[in-house]
């Protein structure tokens, strides 16, 4: 596996985590998925709202095919390999009736919840690689989620198998990919300072 160039002061986690597609095909057990499902919860909101639910089907279950017919082709044709399919949501408004009022950053906490459930996973020795290539309105109407929630995304979640697992289209993509330098994505300022 080839290895990220980082400065040497980040948390190996951080650098160790990335978004493999090839996985063994065994189920991820559920005091497993507790614990990574319970790091997400830890994440920070606005108010401690905690706007995220997450859905999920565990390989096997009463619910894997459904959840797996919710990718696109090309994503399910991989990750029908993953121990867990789970499906990101988050609560547009806060509070509920009259006193409902819309939340700027549903979106925002979603997302760490997402990057938490990732590290998790990592540091448990399981991989998770996140995805928008699903069924939107799909997932709404087969999974019951009321409009008052945002479907934001997919993981899967599973532990990482040889690439010979894949396509041999995919096989030379599952590696770590680069990342953008701090000096291209952050500048003093604004907008227009940066490159």
């Amino acid at each position: 596996m080839e290895s990220r160039t980082t400065n040497p002061r980040l948390v190996p986690l951080l650098i160790d985590r990335w978004s493999p597609r090839a996985f063994d095909g065994s189920a991820l057990p559920q005091e497993d998925l507790d614990v990574i499902l319970e790091a997400a919860g830890l994440a920070p909101s606005a108010f401690n709202y905690q706007p995220w639910r997450f859905l999920y089907a565990v390989n096997g279950d009463a619910h894997w095919d459904v959840f797996l017919s919710l990718l696109i082709p090309f994503n399910a044709s991989w990750a029908k390999q993953a121990g867990a399919l789970v499906f990101i949501l988050s609560e547009t408004h806060m509070g509920s009736g009259d006193e409902a009022r819309p939340s700027h950053s549903h979106s925002f906490d979603a997302g760490a919840a997402w990057a938490q459930l990732a590290l998790q996973a990592t540091a448990m020795g399981y991989h998770a690689h996140g995805m928008t290539g699903i069924d939107f309105d799909r997932i709404r109407s087969e999974l019951g989620i009321p409009e008052s929630f945002r479907v934001e995304a997919a993981a899967a979640i599973g532990r990482k198998a040889s690439p010979d697992v894949l396509p041999e289209g995919l096989r030379a993509k599952e590696a770590p990919s680069g990342r953008k330098a701090v000096g291209t994505i952050a500048a003093p300022g604004a907008f227009d300072a940066l490159p």
